[in-house]
């Protein structure tokens, strides 16, 4: 079950002040919070001024500092992981006092920790030496305010305890502990949190069919920058985030596009923050998107396969690669500590009714005009340049979706093209055009 921390005397919980109280002191009324102070004042001596001067100096300089550390994120400096006695212990350590909550999740076995927003000061994820119960660790933004940290187990493990410790002695900073002790298969699927069921099902599969659109509409573009958060993708050889890149093209064909004036443009996520690719989809059908564009830039193990690539949804893979970029694409959810047993099974078991191939038809329609565009503008793959396999977040039964492969960043020459803003450019510039095209053509055959 998910447990929350409380305030407990021992280890200093409990929330900090930031909210200075009323006062009243021989007729001066202060008010610091936030930035404003107001004084209501009845003069009466100068020893009364003197007096209401002191109080408004000291009024203002904690509204100030009270600001100051609202704005000031807890930062986290260090990842420590060692034995404790038959316990594995997993420290943080932390430049202030956090509230979290932590919880157990099944298939895969992992531990969740749910922290506030934090100010990451680590670099490097995962154990540096092997640990026989802990296989690896990510952390990173989950939600707007919220962060997360997944720790991936190499055997069952139950949650022995969780607490903060203060400063103390020559420690100087505050440290999260978690300590975790292995425990049996069955054992732990006990401890993991009860499902959630969502009452009514999944909204997005229950929308009712769209109507004609008004006069006048402008067709929604929705773009979707892969990964972001606690997910950040692959990782290049220089250190680049597919996650940082993505966001960046994803803004330089939103900006194109608005620049013609002739689309409505939605973004799946605007900021570092996650979005399960299930969300992704309800984003795109609650716009009433008329095309979905999601971008990626993964890594293969051929380090000289390079070149973009256009990839459409099928249940049966165009060749190996696609299938396994597929695969590794749809574990985004569980690399973010996603329970997919809260969803129900129709949620789980998306398969596009072969009813609905006209959405399918209009998606394979929009990838052959991407292709022809972007070879104007840089080098593709050099086979199968319109690619197919089961992504997840292709499947919305009614929003015409591709998946570009922008590059790959484990190829040398694509990480740097992909660094650089004008290839941003280019891409944006050969993406809109294809858009244009798309969008055109729809609107010619929905007259014919």
């Amino acid at each position: 079950m998910g447990t929350f921390a409380r305030p407990q005397a021992n280890h200093n919980f409990g929330a900090t002040a930031t909210h200075m109280p009323f006062k009243t002191v021989h007729g001066c009324v202060e008010d610091a919070s936030r930035s404003g102070v107001y004084i209501g004042l009845m003069l009466r001596s100068r020893r009364n001024i003197w007096r209401i001067g002191v109080i408004l100096c000291l009024a203002l300089a904690g509204a100030a500092s009270g600001a100051g550390a609202a704005e000031k994120a807890v930062r986290a400096t260090g990842v420590r992981i060692g034995s404790h006695g038959e316990e594995t212990r997993f420290v943080v350590d932390l430049s202030g006092q956090v509230r979290y909550r932590t919880f157990t999740i099944a298939h895969p076995n992992r531990v969740v920790i749910d922290l506030p927003k934090l100010s990451w000061r680590i670099r490097r994820e995962g154990p540096r030496r092997r640990n026989a119960v802990i296989r690896t660790y990510r952390f990173g933004a989950f939600t707007v305010g919220a962060n997360r940290i997944v720790i991936e187990l190499r055997q069952p493990a139950a949650i022995a305890r969780a607490f903060v410790l203060p400063p103390r002695g020559k420690v100087s900073n505050y440290r999260f502990v978690l300590d975790l002790k292995p425990v049996s298969q069955e054992a732990f699927l006990r401890g993991v949190r009860s499902p959630v069921r969502r009452q009514g099902g999944n909204r997005a599969t229950r929308r009712p069919p769209r109507g004609k659109r008004r006069p006048g509409h402008k067709p929604v573009i929705v773009l979707d920058p892969g990964h972001g958060g606690i997910d950040p993708g692959t990782r290049g050889r220089r250190g680049t985030r597919e996650k940082h890149i993505t966001f960046k093209v994803a803004r330089a064909v939103r900006r194109r596009l608005l620049a013609t004036g002739k689309y409505k443009v939605v973004m799946t996520r605007n900021g570092d923050t996650f979005v399960p690719l299930r969300q992704r989809i309800a984003i795109a059908r609650k716009a009433e998107g008329d095309l979905f564009i999601s971008l990626h830039a993964d890594a293969l193990s051929i380090k000289s396969f390079r070149g973009a690539a256009v990839y459409t949804l099928s249940e049966k893979a165009s060749d190996h690669e696609a299938a396994a970029l597929a695969k590794k694409e749809n574990k985004s959810d569980i690399i973010a500590g996603i329970d997919l047993g809260r969803e129900s099974g129709e949620v789980r078991n998306i398969l596009i009714d072969l009813a609905q191939r006209e959405t399918m038809n209009r998606s394979i329609r929009l990838a052959r005009f991407l292709i022809g565009d972007l070879r104007r503008e840089i080098n593709l793959v050099r086979n199968k340049k319109h690619r197919f396999a089961g992504f997840a977040v292709l499947r919305a039964p009614d929003v015409p979706s591709v998946l570009i492969e922008l590059g790959y960043l484990s190829n040398a020459a694509d990480e740097r093209l992909l660094r650089s803003p004008a290839h941003h450019a280019k891409l944006a510039r050969a993406i809109a055009r294809a858009v244009d095209r798309y969008i055109a053509l729809q609107s010619k055959l929905s007259k014919s």
